[in-house]
């Protein structure tokens, strides 16, 4: 019998959920807040059905550009060719979760500011730009002895047990 081209097609595990993930979904989900520009991961919940995105977008990260009663809009890149084209998509709320893509950004962001004010009361120029982390220190082994490491001959008749 030939293969299926439906549309969820080879996402047995694809859209499965993790060991001891089943059963009702946390209101969280439902409680969040999203808003506007927000960046976002589609992750399908493959408890519903509804409002599911297509499998190409699972597991890919988006920015809110719409915001309904049970759905966000979301604007996900996708690779078509040789170009790169702007998707715009309608996701239910259980399929997405907020991203920590800019975390580190921000993080980074808020202690560069602390930085440059830090530098500017004492009158000197901060450096925020970040640098590749450096070699690590050499060392010297210290007793260094050879040793020679041989197979030992396996014999079962020696073992006890009898053929």
């Amino acid at each position: 019998m030939p293969r299926g081209h439906g549309i969820r097609a080879r996402c047995r595990d694809l859209l499965s959920k993790g060991f001891r993930k089943n059963g009702v979904i946390p209101m969280t989900t439902y409680l969040r807040v999203f808003k506007v520009g927000d960046y976002v991961d589609i992750k399908c919940d493959s408890a519903v059905q509804k409002g599911m995105p297509y499998k190409f977008y699972h597991g890919r990260t988006g920015r809110i550009w719409n915001v309904s009663k049970s759905a966000v809009g979301v604007e996900v890149n996708k690779q078509v060719g040789n170009r790169i084209i702007k998707k715009r998509l309608h996701v239910r709320v259980e399929h997405v979760v907020p991203s920590r893509c800019r975390e580190e950004f921000l993080s980074r962001r808020a202690a560069n500011d602390a930085k440059k004010k830090a530098a500017k009361a004492a009158g000197e120029k901060a450096v925020t730009a970040r640098q590749p982390g450096a070699p690590r220190d050499g060392f010297v082994l210290e007793k260094c002895d050879v040793e020679t490491v041989t197979a030992i001959p396996y014999d079962i008749v020696k073992e006890g047990v009898k053929m």
